[in-house]
Protein backbone atom coordinates (compact mmCIF):
# COMPACT_ATOMS: atom_id res chain seq x y z
CA UNK A 1 0.00 0.00 0.00
CA UNK A 2 1.49 3.36 -1.31
CA UNK A 3 0.43 6.86 -1.63
CA UNK A 4 0.00 7.74 -5.33
CA UNK A 5 -1.01 10.94 -5.33
CA UNK A 6 -1.20 14.14 -2.81
CA UNK A 7 -3.25 17.04 -3.27
CA UNK A 8 -3.30 20.18 -1.29
CA UNK A 9 -5.49 23.69 -1.09
CA UNK A 10 -4.94 26.23 1.06
CA UNK A 11 -2.29 24.55 3.35
CA UNK A 12 0.34 26.65 4.13
CA UNK A 13 2.57 28.04 1.55
CA UNK A 14 -0.15 26.27 -1.01
CA UNK A 15 -2.07 28.92 -2.26
CA UNK A 16 -5.43 26.95 -4.25
CA UNK A 17 -5.05 23.54 -5.39
CA UNK A 18 -1.54 21.42 -5.89
CA UNK A 19 -1.25 17.99 -6.65
CA UNK A 20 1.54 15.78 -6.35
CA UNK A 21 2.26 12.55 -8.40
CA UNK A 22 4.32 10.00 -6.16
CA UNK A 23 6.29 6.94 -6.89
CA UNK A 24 5.49 3.94 -5.26
CA UNK A 25 9.29 3.89 -3.27
CA UNK A 26 11.52 6.90 -2.89
CA UNK A 27 10.49 10.20 -3.63
CA UNK A 28 13.12 13.16 -3.10
CA UNK A 29 11.60 16.71 -2.63
CA UNK A 30 13.88 19.70 -3.67
CA UNK A 31 13.65 23.10 -3.66
CA UNK A 32 14.58 26.21 -2.18
CA UNK A 33 13.38 27.57 1.43
CA UNK A 34 9.83 28.51 1.57
CA UNK A 35 9.06 26.00 -1.41
CA UNK A 36 6.51 23.74 0.34
CA UNK A 37 8.78 20.40 1.23
CA UNK A 38 8.27 20.03 4.68
CA UNK A 39 4.74 21.55 4.25
CA UNK A 40 4.02 18.10 1.76
CA UNK A 41 5.52 16.28 4.54
CA UNK A 42 3.25 17.74 7.32
CA UNK A 43 0.30 17.89 5.25
CA UNK A 44 1.05 13.65 4.22
CA UNK A 45 1.24 12.85 8.13
CA UNK A 46 -1.67 14.71 8.84
CA UNK A 47 -4.18 13.29 6.95
CA UNK A 48 -2.82 9.73 8.35
CA UNK A 49 -2.72 10.89 12.10
CA UNK A 50 -4.46 13.79 12.50
CA UNK A 51 -1.01 14.82 14.14
CA UNK A 52 0.42 17.94 13.46
CA UNK A 53 3.55 18.69 15.40
CA UNK A 54 3.18 16.07 17.57
CA UNK A 55 -0.12 17.04 18.94
CA UNK A 56 -3.93 16.10 17.98
CA UNK A 57 -5.16 19.19 15.24
CA UNK A 58 -8.27 18.85 16.23
CA UNK A 59 -7.42 20.05 19.86
CA UNK A 60 -4.57 22.68 18.34
CA UNK A 61 -6.82 24.44 15.05
CA UNK A 62 -4.96 28.02 14.65
CA UNK A 63 -5.20 30.58 11.65
CA UNK A 64 -1.85 30.03 10.82
CA UNK A 65 -2.44 26.67 8.84
CA UNK A 66 -4.42 28.69 6.25
CA UNK A 67 -2.22 30.60 3.47
CA UNK A 68 -1.81 33.79 3.66
CA UNK A 69 -2.84 35.22 0.59
CA UNK A 70 -6.05 33.41 1.33
CA UNK A 71 -6.95 34.69 4.42
CA UNK A 72 -5.67 38.32 3.21
CA UNK A 73 -8.25 37.93 0.72
CA UNK A 74 -10.91 36.38 2.40
CA UNK A 75 -10.44 39.32 5.61
CA UNK A 76 -10.15 42.04 2.39
CA UNK A 77 -13.40 40.95 1.06
CA UNK A 78 -15.44 41.40 4.06
CA UNK A 79 -16.15 44.73 3.72
CA UNK A 80 -17.34 44.52 -0.08
CA UNK A 81 -20.17 43.61 -1.84
CA UNK A 82 -19.01 40.51 -2.49
CA UNK A 83 -18.06 38.45 0.72
CA UNK A 84 -15.75 35.46 0.30
CA UNK A 85 -16.60 32.38 2.25
CA UNK A 86 -14.71 31.64 4.91
CA UNK A 87 -11.63 29.39 3.45
CA UNK A 88 -11.17 25.87 4.37
CA UNK A 89 -7.75 23.52 3.74
CA UNK A 90 -8.24 20.37 2.26
CA UNK A 91 -5.53 17.25 1.95
CA UNK A 92 -6.38 14.28 -0.06
CA UNK A 93 -4.09 11.25 -0.56
CA UNK A 94 -5.27 8.91 -3.12
CA UNK A 95 -3.91 5.36 -2.27
CA UNK A 96 -3.06 2.09 -4.20
CA UNK A 97 -2.78 -1.15 -3.20
CA UNK A 98 -3.98 -4.29 -3.65
CA UNK A 99 -7.73 -4.21 -4.23
CA UNK A 100 -8.98 -6.90 -2.05
CA UNK A 101 -6.77 -5.17 0.67
CA UNK A 102 -7.78 -2.77 3.51
CA UNK A 103 -7.89 0.04 1.04
CA UNK A 104 -11.28 -1.46 -0.41
CA UNK A 105 -12.92 -0.07 2.61
CA UNK A 106 -12.01 3.51 1.56
CA UNK A 107 -13.02 3.47 -1.79
CA UNK A 108 -15.21 5.83 -3.35
CA UNK A 109 -15.16 8.88 -5.69
CA UNK A 110 -15.80 11.87 -3.02
CA UNK A 111 -12.86 13.16 -3.62
CA UNK A 112 -11.85 16.53 -5.79
CA UNK A 113 -11.19 14.30 -8.53
CA UNK A 114 -14.60 12.55 -8.80
CA UNK A 115 -13.38 9.59 -9.50
CA UNK A 116 -13.47 6.27 -7.95
CA UNK A 117 -9.99 5.76 -5.83
CA UNK A 118 -9.19 4.25 -2.55
CA UNK A 119 -8.43 7.07 -0.36
CA UNK A 120 -8.32 9.85 2.50
CA UNK A 121 -10.15 13.56 2.51
CA UNK A 122 -9.17 15.36 5.41
CA UNK A 123 -10.66 19.27 5.59
CA UNK A 124 -10.30 21.90 7.94
CA UNK A 125 -13.77 23.30 7.02
CA UNK A 126 -16.54 26.06 8.61
CA UNK A 127 -19.00 24.16 10.59
CA UNK A 128 -22.55 25.47 9.32
CA UNK A 129 -24.13 25.00 12.38
CA UNK A 130 -22.54 28.34 13.89
CA UNK A 131 -23.82 30.02 10.35
CA UNK A 132 -25.98 32.45 12.73
CA UNK A 133 -23.73 33.38 14.95
CA UNK A 134 -21.08 33.74 12.18
CA UNK A 135 -23.63 36.31 10.60
CA UNK A 136 -24.12 37.89 13.69
CA UNK A 137 -20.46 38.58 13.73
CA UNK A 138 -19.96 39.65 10.14
CA UNK A 139 -22.60 42.24 10.39
CA UNK A 140 -21.30 43.81 13.22
CA UNK A 141 -17.72 44.19 11.35
CA UNK A 142 -16.25 42.23 14.07
CA UNK A 143 -13.75 39.69 11.72
CA UNK A 144 -10.16 40.64 11.88
CA UNK A 145 -8.83 37.28 11.14
CA UNK A 146 -10.18 33.80 9.98
CA UNK A 147 -12.91 32.93 12.91
CA UNK A 148 -11.02 29.43 13.52
CA UNK A 149 -13.53 29.06 16.56
CA UNK A 150 -16.57 28.18 14.08
CA UNK A 151 -14.30 25.82 12.42
CA UNK A 152 -14.30 21.61 12.31
CA UNK A 153 -12.56 19.07 11.25
CA UNK A 154 -13.66 16.36 8.98
CA UNK A 155 -11.76 13.03 8.25
CA UNK A 156 -13.39 10.85 5.88
CA UNK A 157 -12.70 8.26 3.16
CA UNK A 158 -13.20 8.39 -0.35
CA UNK A 159 -16.28 6.02 0.45
CA UNK A 160 -17.57 9.08 2.79
CA UNK A 161 -17.22 6.92 5.77
CA UNK A 162 -15.72 8.74 8.87
CA UNK A 163 -12.16 7.33 9.74
CA UNK A 164 -9.64 7.93 12.61
CA UNK A 165 -5.65 7.28 12.38
CA UNK A 166 -6.78 3.19 13.83
CA UNK A 167 -8.74 2.56 10.29
CA UNK A 168 -6.41 3.75 7.82
CA UNK A 169 -4.34 0.97 6.91
CA UNK A 170 -1.51 3.26 5.63
CA UNK A 171 0.66 4.40 8.49
CA UNK A 172 3.29 7.16 8.51
CA UNK A 173 6.29 7.84 10.55
CA UNK A 174 7.59 11.18 10.51
CA UNK A 175 11.25 11.77 11.34
CA UNK A 176 12.41 15.45 11.65
CA UNK A 177 16.39 15.41 13.47
CA UNK A 178 16.49 19.59 14.17
CA UNK A 179 13.36 19.10 15.88
CA UNK A 180 12.85 16.66 19.76
CA UNK A 181 9.55 17.10 20.80
CA UNK A 182 9.69 15.45 24.84
CA UNK A 183 6.92 15.48 27.16
CA UNK A 184 7.47 14.52 30.68
CA UNK A 185 11.47 13.64 29.98
CA UNK A 186 10.48 10.88 26.98
CA UNK A 187 10.78 11.40 23.34
CA UNK A 188 6.88 11.55 21.77
CA UNK A 189 8.18 10.03 18.69
CA UNK A 190 10.00 6.91 20.19
CA UNK A 191 7.15 6.50 22.68
CA UNK A 192 4.71 5.71 19.97
CA UNK A 193 6.89 3.52 17.66
CA UNK A 194 7.95 1.63 21.02
CA UNK A 195 4.08 1.45 21.38
CA UNK A 196 3.29 0.31 17.73
CA UNK A 197 6.03 -2.58 17.69
CA UNK A 198 4.36 -4.25 20.69
CA UNK A 199 1.59 -6.47 20.69
CA UNK A 200 -1.28 -5.64 22.62
CA UNK A 201 -0.45 -8.58 25.32
CA UNK A 202 3.06 -6.65 25.97
CA UNK A 203 1.23 -3.72 26.42
CA UNK A 204 -0.70 -5.10 28.93
CA UNK A 205 1.97 -6.54 30.87
CA UNK A 206 4.47 -3.66 30.75
CA UNK A 207 1.21 -1.49 31.83
CA UNK A 208 1.06 -4.04 34.81
CA UNK A 209 4.30 -3.49 35.77
CA UNK A 210 4.31 0.01 35.54
CA UNK A 211 1.27 -0.17 38.10
CA UNK A 212 3.75 -2.37 40.27
CA UNK A 213 5.97 0.75 40.78
CA UNK A 214 3.38 2.10 41.98
CA UNK A 215 2.78 -0.11 44.82
CA UNK A 216 6.17 -0.47 45.51
CA UNK A 217 6.60 3.39 45.39
CA UNK A 218 4.07 3.50 47.59
CA UNK A 219 5.51 0.93 50.09
CA UNK A 220 8.63 2.70 50.53
CA UNK A 221 8.95 3.63 54.36
CA UNK A 222 10.26 6.89 53.65
CA UNK A 223 7.75 7.76 50.86
CA UNK A 224 4.99 6.47 53.94
CA UNK A 225 6.47 9.08 56.17
CA UNK A 226 6.88 11.79 53.45
CA UNK A 227 3.20 11.29 52.74
CA UNK A 228 2.32 11.14 56.47
CA UNK A 229 4.19 14.74 56.58
CA UNK A 230 2.38 16.22 53.98
CA UNK A 231 -0.97 15.07 54.62
CA UNK A 232 -0.66 16.63 58.56
CA UNK A 233 0.95 19.90 56.86
CA UNK A 234 -2.26 20.04 54.44
CA UNK A 235 -4.86 21.70 57.14
CA UNK A 236 -7.21 23.15 54.40
CA UNK A 237 -8.71 20.04 53.51
CA UNK A 238 -9.66 16.78 55.22
CA UNK A 239 -8.71 14.40 52.89
CA UNK A 240 -5.82 12.51 53.01
CA UNK A 241 -2.77 14.24 50.58
CA UNK A 242 0.22 12.13 49.13
CA UNK A 243 2.60 12.05 45.94
CA UNK A 244 2.62 8.94 44.14
CA UNK A 245 3.34 7.96 40.36
CA UNK A 246 1.11 8.87 37.66
CA UNK A 247 -1.29 5.84 36.68
CA UNK A 248 -3.96 8.74 35.64
CA UNK A 249 -4.41 7.48 32.28
CA UNK A 250 -4.68 3.56 30.60
CA UNK A 251 -0.79 3.90 28.78
CA UNK A 252 0.53 6.49 31.49
CA UNK A 253 3.35 4.35 31.27
CA UNK A 254 4.32 5.20 27.80
CA UNK A 255 5.36 9.23 28.86
CA UNK A 256 6.66 7.68 32.12
CA UNK A 257 8.93 5.29 31.53
CA UNK A 258 12.49 7.14 29.10
CA UNK A 259 14.14 5.31 26.30
CA UNK A 260 17.60 4.87 27.10
CA UNK A 261 20.75 4.29 24.52
CA UNK A 262 23.81 2.78 26.16
CA UNK A 263 22.43 4.41 29.73
CA UNK A 264 21.99 7.37 28.52
CA UNK A 265 18.39 9.30 28.40
CA UNK A 266 17.13 9.20 24.43
CA UNK A 267 16.76 13.43 24.37
CA UNK A 268 20.49 13.79 25.88
CA UNK A 269 22.21 11.81 22.54
CA UNK A 270 22.84 13.45 19.94
CA UNK A 271 20.84 14.67 17.57
CA UNK A 272 22.73 12.89 14.58
CA UNK A 273 22.41 9.59 16.51
CA UNK A 274 18.84 10.16 17.70
CA UNK A 275 17.65 10.62 13.74
CA UNK A 276 19.73 7.32 12.67
CA UNK A 277 17.61 5.36 15.47
CA UNK A 278 14.02 7.01 14.89
CA UNK A 279 14.20 5.88 10.96
CA UNK A 280 15.73 2.34 11.82
CA UNK A 281 13.30 2.16 14.74
CA UNK A 282 10.83 3.20 11.99
CA UNK A 283 12.34 0.69 9.46
CA UNK A 284 12.04 -2.33 10.92
CA UNK A 285 8.86 -2.16 12.59
CA UNK A 286 7.67 -5.63 13.15
CA UNK A 287 4.30 -4.88 11.91
CA UNK A 288 5.48 -3.24 8.72
CA UNK A 289 2.09 -3.78 6.61
CA UNK A 290 0.86 -1.12 8.98
CA UNK A 291 4.07 1.96 9.31
CA UNK A 292 4.81 1.57 5.12
CA UNK A 293 5.41 5.59 4.86
CA UNK A 294 8.65 6.93 5.91
CA UNK A 295 8.54 10.85 5.98
CA UNK A 296 11.98 12.07 6.31
CA UNK A 297 13.15 15.73 6.69
CA UNK A 298 17.13 16.61 5.70
CA UNK A 299 18.28 13.56 7.26
CA UNK A 300 21.43 15.22 6.60
CA UNK A 301 21.11 17.18 9.22
CA UNK A 302 23.84 16.55 12.55
CA UNK A 303 25.13 13.38 10.24
CA UNK A 304 28.99 12.87 9.32
CA UNK A 305 29.24 11.75 5.98
CA UNK A 306 29.70 8.71 7.19
CA UNK A 307 26.88 8.10 9.14
CA UNK A 308 24.89 9.69 6.45
CA UNK A 309 25.90 6.84 4.02
CA UNK A 310 25.28 4.53 6.36
CA UNK A 311 21.29 5.59 7.21
CA UNK A 312 20.99 6.14 3.37
CA UNK A 313 22.09 2.40 2.46
CA UNK A 314 19.85 1.34 5.38
CA UNK A 315 17.13 2.86 3.79
CA UNK A 316 17.87 1.88 0.46
CA UNK A 317 17.54 -1.95 1.98
CA UNK A 318 13.97 -1.14 3.05
CA UNK A 319 12.64 0.23 -0.08
CA UNK A 320 10.86 -2.86 -1.46
CA UNK A 321 8.31 -2.43 1.50
CA UNK A 322 8.43 1.33 2.03
CA UNK A 323 7.74 4.22 0.26
CA UNK A 324 10.19 7.15 1.37
CA UNK A 325 8.96 10.90 1.09
CA UNK A 326 12.40 12.86 1.84
CA UNK A 327 13.49 16.29 1.87
CA UNK A 328 16.72 17.07 1.36
CA UNK A 329 19.61 20.49 0.53
CA UNK A 330 22.04 17.59 0.01
CA UNK A 331 23.52 16.55 -3.86
CA UNK A 332 25.16 13.29 -1.56
CA UNK A 333 21.80 12.30 -0.39
CA UNK A 334 19.93 13.10 -3.75
CA UNK A 335 22.08 11.41 -5.55
CA UNK A 336 22.58 8.33 -3.80
CA UNK A 337 19.08 7.77 -3.46
CA UNK A 338 19.17 8.55 -7.22
CA UNK A 339 18.27 11.66 -9.49
CA UNK A 340 15.29 9.40 -11.19
CA UNK A 341 13.52 9.61 -8.15
CA UNK A 342 13.89 14.14 -7.71
CA UNK A 343 10.96 16.02 -7.41
CA UNK A 344 12.27 19.74 -7.84
CA UNK A 345 9.26 21.87 -6.67
CA UNK A 346 9.37 25.58 -7.56
CA UNK A 347 6.27 28.17 -7.72
CA UNK A 348 3.68 26.03 -6.83
CA UNK A 349 4.76 23.57 -9.66
CA UNK A 350 6.46 20.01 -9.59
CA UNK A 351 9.14 18.66 -12.27
CA UNK A 352 10.40 15.54 -11.95
CA UNK A 353 13.74 13.69 -13.41
CA UNK A 354 12.39 9.99 -14.05
CA UNK A 355 13.34 10.22 -17.90
CA UNK A 356 17.00 11.02 -17.14
CA UNK A 357 19.12 8.07 -19.20
CA UNK A 358 19.68 4.51 -16.87
CA UNK A 359 23.36 5.84 -17.65
CA UNK A 360 23.58 9.25 -15.66
CA UNK A 361 21.53 7.91 -13.10
CA UNK A 362 23.75 5.32 -12.92
CA UNK A 363 26.53 7.83 -12.98
CA UNK A 364 25.59 10.31 -10.21
CA UNK A 365 24.78 7.11 -7.61
CA UNK A 366 28.25 5.53 -7.68
CA UNK A 367 29.97 9.06 -8.00
CA UNK A 368 27.76 10.78 -5.21
CA UNK A 369 29.80 13.76 -4.58
CA UNK A 370 28.88 15.58 -7.82
CA UNK A 371 26.81 18.91 -6.55
CA UNK A 372 24.06 17.98 -8.28
CA UNK A 373 21.65 20.17 -6.00
CA UNK A 374 23.39 22.95 -6.70
CA UNK A 375 22.77 23.63 -10.24
CA UNK A 376 18.98 22.19 -9.93
CA UNK A 377 18.10 25.13 -7.47
CA UNK A 378 20.32 28.10 -8.57
CA UNK A 379 18.84 30.54 -10.71
CA UNK A 380 21.45 29.92 -13.57
CA UNK A 381 24.50 28.00 -13.67
CA UNK A 382 28.06 28.30 -15.39
CA UNK A 383 29.78 24.96 -15.51
CA UNK A 384 33.42 24.80 -15.96
CA UNK A 385 36.09 21.89 -16.00
CA UNK A 386 37.88 22.51 -12.65
CA UNK A 387 39.05 24.84 -9.52
CA UNK A 388 41.23 27.19 -11.55
CA UNK A 389 38.87 27.72 -14.88
CA UNK A 390 35.82 28.49 -11.59
CA UNK A 391 38.05 31.35 -10.12
CA UNK A 392 39.11 32.99 -13.08
CA UNK A 393 34.87 33.07 -14.39
CA UNK A 394 34.18 34.68 -11.07
CA UNK A 395 36.78 37.08 -11.16
CA UNK A 396 35.54 37.85 -14.83
CA UNK A 397 31.69 38.10 -13.85
CA UNK A 398 32.97 40.67 -10.29
CA UNK A 399 34.54 42.44 -12.76
CA UNK A 400 31.62 42.96 -14.97
CA UNK A 401 29.01 43.44 -12.32
CA UNK A 402 30.37 46.35 -10.11
CA UNK A 403 32.24 43.61 -7.82
CA UNK A 404 29.36 41.22 -7.13
CA UNK A 405 30.33 37.64 -6.93
CA UNK A 406 27.84 35.30 -9.22
CA UNK A 407 26.49 33.61 -6.30
CA UNK A 408 24.92 37.41 -4.97
CA UNK A 409 22.62 37.49 -7.95
CA UNK A 410 21.92 33.43 -7.87
CA UNK A 411 24.71 32.78 -10.52
CA UNK A 412 26.55 29.63 -9.61
CA UNK A 413 29.88 28.82 -10.88
CA UNK A 414 30.52 24.76 -10.64
CA UNK A 415 33.08 23.04 -11.16
CA UNK A 416 32.11 19.37 -13.26
CA UNK A 417 34.94 18.05 -13.94
CA UNK A 418 34.82 15.88 -17.58
CA UNK A 419 30.91 15.64 -16.53
CA UNK A 420 29.51 18.48 -18.50
CA UNK A 421 27.62 16.29 -20.29
CA UNK A 422 25.69 14.59 -17.49
CA UNK A 423 25.01 17.80 -16.05
CA UNK A 424 23.28 18.97 -19.36
CA UNK A 425 21.12 16.35 -19.29
CA UNK A 426 19.50 17.11 -15.50
CA UNK A 427 19.60 21.03 -17.12
CA UNK A 428 17.51 20.02 -20.37
CA UNK A 429 15.05 17.98 -17.91
CA UNK A 430 14.68 21.24 -15.66
CA UNK A 431 14.94 23.97 -18.39
CA UNK A 432 17.90 25.15 -16.70
CA UNK A 433 19.77 28.32 -17.88
CA UNK A 434 23.41 27.15 -18.02
CA UNK A 435 26.70 28.44 -19.49
CA UNK A 436 29.45 25.84 -19.92
CA UNK A 437 32.61 27.05 -20.20
CA UNK A 438 35.56 24.64 -21.57
CA UNK A 439 39.05 24.66 -23.68
CA UNK A 440 39.18 23.89 -27.12
CA UNK A 441 42.34 21.40 -26.27
CA UNK A 442 43.53 22.04 -29.86
CA UNK A 443 40.83 20.09 -31.96
CA UNK A 444 37.90 22.33 -32.10
CA UNK A 445 35.85 19.97 -34.38
CA UNK A 446 36.31 17.39 -31.32
CA UNK A 447 34.62 19.83 -28.88
CA UNK A 448 31.75 20.29 -31.69
CA UNK A 449 31.17 16.39 -32.03
CA UNK A 450 31.41 16.35 -28.48
CA UNK A 451 28.52 19.09 -27.70
CA UNK A 452 26.36 18.43 -30.91
CA UNK A 453 23.16 18.06 -29.09
CA UNK A 454 23.76 21.90 -27.92
CA UNK A 455 24.99 23.35 -30.78
CA UNK A 456 23.86 24.63 -34.47
CA UNK A 457 20.66 23.16 -35.39
CA UNK A 458 20.31 21.51 -32.03
CA UNK A 459 21.12 24.52 -29.38
CA UNK A 460 18.63 24.43 -26.90
CA UNK A 461 17.09 27.85 -25.31
CA UNK A 462 18.58 27.18 -22.07
CA UNK A 463 21.84 26.29 -22.74
CA UNK A 464 25.07 27.44 -24.58
CA UNK A 465 28.69 26.48 -24.84
CA UNK A 466 31.59 28.88 -25.05
CA UNK A 467 35.31 28.13 -26.06
CA UNK A 468 37.86 29.71 -27.92
CA UNK A 469 37.35 28.58 -31.51
CA UNK A 470 40.66 29.78 -32.33
CA UNK A 471 43.31 27.39 -31.47
CA UNK A 472 45.94 30.08 -31.84
CA UNK A 473 44.85 31.57 -28.97
CA UNK A 474 45.80 28.83 -26.87
CA UNK A 475 44.23 25.24 -26.19
CA UNK A 476 43.64 25.87 -22.42
CA UNK A 477 42.70 28.69 -19.61
CA UNK A 478 46.38 29.61 -19.04
CA UNK A 479 48.07 30.13 -22.93
CA UNK A 480 44.71 32.04 -23.68
CA UNK A 481 45.33 34.03 -20.17
CA UNK A 482 49.22 34.81 -21.62
CA UNK A 483 47.43 35.77 -25.06
CA UNK A 484 44.81 38.26 -23.71
CA UNK A 485 47.12 39.86 -21.27
CA UNK A 486 51.13 40.12 -22.11
CA UNK A 487 54.96 38.93 -19.63
CA UNK A 488 54.75 42.16 -17.88
CA UNK A 489 51.59 41.98 -16.77
CA UNK A 490 51.13 38.77 -15.79
CA UNK A 491 54.42 38.95 -13.99
CA UNK A 492 53.18 42.11 -12.03
CA UNK A 493 49.45 39.79 -10.92
CA UNK A 494 51.51 36.48 -10.65
CA UNK A 495 54.78 38.43 -8.06
CA UNK A 496 57.25 36.32 -10.73
CA UNK A 497 60.49 37.90 -12.58
CA UNK A 498 59.85 35.80 -15.84
CA UNK A 499 61.36 36.68 -18.86
CA UNK A 500 60.22 34.81 -21.75
CA UNK A 501 56.47 33.38 -22.53
CA UNK A 502 57.49 29.97 -22.64
CA UNK A 503 58.87 29.92 -18.86
CA UNK A 504 56.00 32.13 -17.69
CA UNK A 505 53.13 29.57 -19.09
CA UNK A 506 55.35 26.41 -17.85
CA UNK A 507 55.11 27.67 -14.22
CA UNK A 508 51.21 28.53 -15.02
CA UNK A 509 50.45 25.27 -16.58
CA UNK A 510 52.36 23.47 -13.54
CA UNK A 511 50.38 25.54 -10.88
CA UNK A 512 46.95 26.32 -12.37
CA UNK A 513 45.21 26.84 -8.48
CA UNK A 514 48.16 29.24 -7.42
CA UNK A 515 48.03 31.32 -10.63
CA UNK A 516 43.91 31.67 -10.21
CA UNK A 517 44.14 32.36 -7.04
CA UNK A 518 46.46 35.18 -7.65
CA UNK A 519 44.16 36.44 -10.52
CA UNK A 520 41.55 36.33 -8.38
CA UNK A 521 42.88 38.45 -5.58
CA UNK A 522 44.26 41.09 -7.67
CA UNK A 523 43.14 44.34 -7.48
CA UNK A 524 45.61 45.05 -11.12
CA UNK A 525 44.48 45.36 -14.12
CA UNK A 526 43.90 42.03 -15.42
CA UNK A 527 42.44 40.98 -19.16
CA UNK A 528 40.02 38.01 -19.39
CA UNK A 529 39.31 35.69 -22.69
CA UNK A 530 36.47 36.41 -24.61
CA UNK A 531 34.90 33.31 -24.95
CA UNK A 532 34.74 33.88 -20.84
CA UNK A 533 33.15 37.26 -20.83
CA UNK A 534 30.54 35.97 -23.25
CA UNK A 535 29.36 33.32 -20.74
CA UNK A 536 29.30 35.21 -17.72
CA UNK A 537 26.54 37.88 -20.37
Amino acid sequence: MYIEKVVIENFKCYKGRFSLALNRGANILVGNNEAGKSTILEATHLALTGILNGRYLKNELSQYLFNREIEKAYIASLGTSSKLPPPYILIELFLAGEECSPLALLKGNDNSDKVGNCGVFFCIEFDEQYQSEYEELLNAGNIKTIPIEYYKVTWRSFARDAITARSIPVKSALIDSASVRVQNGSDVYISRIIRETLEDKERVEISQAHRQMKETFMDTPSVKAINSKITASANITDKEVKISVDLSTQNAWEMSLMTYLDEIPFHYVGKGEQSIVKTNLALSHKKSQEANIILLEEPENHLSHSKLNELIGKILDNLESKQLIVTTHSSFVANKLGLGHLILLNNMKSTRLNELSDETKAFFLKLAGYDTLRMILCSKAILVEGDSDELVVQKAYRLNNQGKLPIENGVDVISVGTSFLRFLEVAEKIDKNVAVVTDNDGDVEAVRKKYVNYIGDKKKQNITIYFDENVSNGVTLEPQLLKVNDLAKLNDVLEKPYTCDEDLLKFMLNNKTFCALKIFDTEKDINIPQYILDAIK
